[in-house]
């Protein structure tokens, strides 16, 4: 098995449109990901959470979400939408997404029958990657 993350994507005024959706679907076609969980809720005003139904995100009469219908291992439980639901802004809405990173399963299990292991892990916003990126630029 590669390694499992997870992203909370944040639709500020819960204005989804649905224009990512090909790109996650591309990846899940192509055995980059798979896909483990994927909830979807809506923070109120009032700052309650709230499940969402799968959607006709660009109103175009299909359901978008329909191929990720039932996509559910049980990873996230409700402390965790909850957790989520802290970073949220209230009146917008997020997808929950826990994937498995498909294409590191061969290099991993190759790295453990050498007998490696993993010490440590991390991930770089890419928001402090472009600032970095800037402040080599104001430099040169």
């Amino acid at each position: 098995m590669g390694p499992i993350d997870y992203i909370v994507v944040e639709f500020p005024g819960s204005r989804m449109t649905g224009e990512g959706l090909p790109m996650l679907v591309d990846l899940v076609d192509r055995g980059v990901i798979r896909i483990l969980d994927l909830v979807f809720v809506k923070k109120e005003l009032d700052g309650t959470l709230s499940g969402l139904e799968l959607a006709d995100l660009d109103r175009d009469g299909s359901l978008d979400l329909a191929v990720f219908e039932g996509v559910s291992s049980g990873l996230i439980g409700p402390d965790d939408v909850e957790e989520a639901g802290t970073v949220l802004e209230p009146g917008s809405s997020a997808g929950i997404l826990v994937y498995e990173n498909c294409w590191a399963a061969p290099f991993a299990a190759a790295l453990r029958r050498g007998g490696a292991q993993l010490v440590a892990s991390g991930r770089i916003p890419v928001q402090a990657i472009l600032a970095s990126l800037d402040d080599v630029d104001q430099l040169t």
